[in-house]
């Protein structure tokens, strides 16, 4: 039986969930403390000024906080947050009409924005700078452009692939901060929180436990404990034990650094199809029939942070920490520069 995996991307149900224990302030959260500390100061002057914050860009893998922050920032400012996403915006009329339904200082959240479609990122650009758009009402001989006043906003953007974004748009952005993954003692503090909130009984050590095996990624401390939680309450008397995370985290096929069998799956093609590398990342993506994006957006970051895996000129390669904790054989090349004799055998 194929198990869910619990690393993708939230569904209505989940992000519903997910959104009853994100923080409403800057205070509240945890971790992130350079980013926040620039966007502190960024706040206190927009609010001294009277003015909107200047445009934001969130760069950082999947689940560290992006919509979390852009949240934040509406709650501190006092101000409406309206969200959508890149792709969801596929027409001009899509983005002109949240635009000039604005008020002055609300916020417009576009997660993805690295998706945007070209036509839509180049009619963005006279609002990001100067609040203004230039709209066709009908195409053809007959159509006529009508320039729209709009009022100062904020538009924060996300990304998990900044390389992506044109320079054109990247330098439209006032503020740039690129979020870190989480030390276990900040996962640690994020999911006691979390427990707290959800009125989960739980022993300190085994919320230690689920930090540990959270890759550095609060989302997914966050679903774990959920999973973990609905596991003690049907294997168990819902209390949250050591021994309870272990064997509801086996069900789940979650190791002890939090890999599941996708991440395993990546190392083991990469390992013995292509001799751990070098190998482009669309032959290791057709060899295990996903697509690139997966590969690349929620597989390859973490197995890059924990150095299990490298990017070079030829492709991914597999460190020799790939190998032990896969508890497989190393080949003498990998990860090592050869010796001087064996350049000239």
């Amino acid at each position: 039986m194929a198990i869910e995996r619990v690393f993708t991307q939230p569904g209505p149900d989940e992000e519903r969930y997910l959104t009853s224990l994100r923080p409403q302030t800057l205070d509240a959260c945890i971790g992130q403390e350079v980013v926040r500390e620039q966007l502190w100061i960024g706040l206190e002057a927009a609010r001294k000024r009277g003015e909107p914050l200047d445009h934001v860009l969130l760069d950082g893998p999947p689940g560290l906080g992006k919509t979390t922050f852009a949240h934040v920032i509406a709650h501190e400012m006092g101000t409406t947050i309206r969200v959508t996403s890149g792709p969801a915006i596929t027409r001009q009329g899509d983005l002109m009409m949240m635009l000039t339904q604005l008020e002055t200082g609300d916020i417009i959240f576009i997660d993805e924005v690295h998706r945007l479609n070209k036509v839509i990122e180049e009619f963005l650009y006279p609002a990001l700078e100067d609040f203004r758009v230039d709209y066709t009402t009908e195409s053809g001989i007959g159509g006529r452009t009508v320039n729209f006043a709009l009022k100062r906003y904020t538009l924060i953007g996300a990304t998990t692939r900044a390389g992506m974004l044109s320079a054109a748009l990247r330098g439209r952005f006032g503020h740039f901060f690129h979020l870190q993954y989480y030390s276990r003692e900040e996962l640690a503090r994020i999911v006691r929180r979390s427990a707290e909130l959800l009125k989960v009984e739980a022993e300190p050590a085994a919320l230690e436990r689920l930090a540990s095996r959270s890759r550095g990624t609060p989302r997914i401390v966050n679903r774990l404990l959920r999973r973990v939680r609905d596991y003690a309450d049907v294997r168990a008397d819902g209390r949250l034990t050591p021994a309870i995370v272990d064997a509801a985290l086996e069900i789940l096929q979650i190791d002890g650094l939090g890999l599941d069998s996708l991440d395993r799956d990546y190392l083991h093609a990469l390992i013995k199809h292509y001799d751990g590398g070098p190998a482009g990342i669309e032959a290791i993506a057709a060899t295990m029939g996903h697509e690139r994006d997966t590969l690349e957006d929620v597989v390859e970051p973490y197995l890059l942070q924990i150095g299990f895996v490298i990017r070079t000129p030829r492709g991914r390669a597999a460190r020799p920490a790939a190998y032990e904790h896969l508890g497989l054989p190393r080949p003498k090349h990998t990860g090592d520069a050869p010796d001087q004799a064996s350049l000239f055998e």
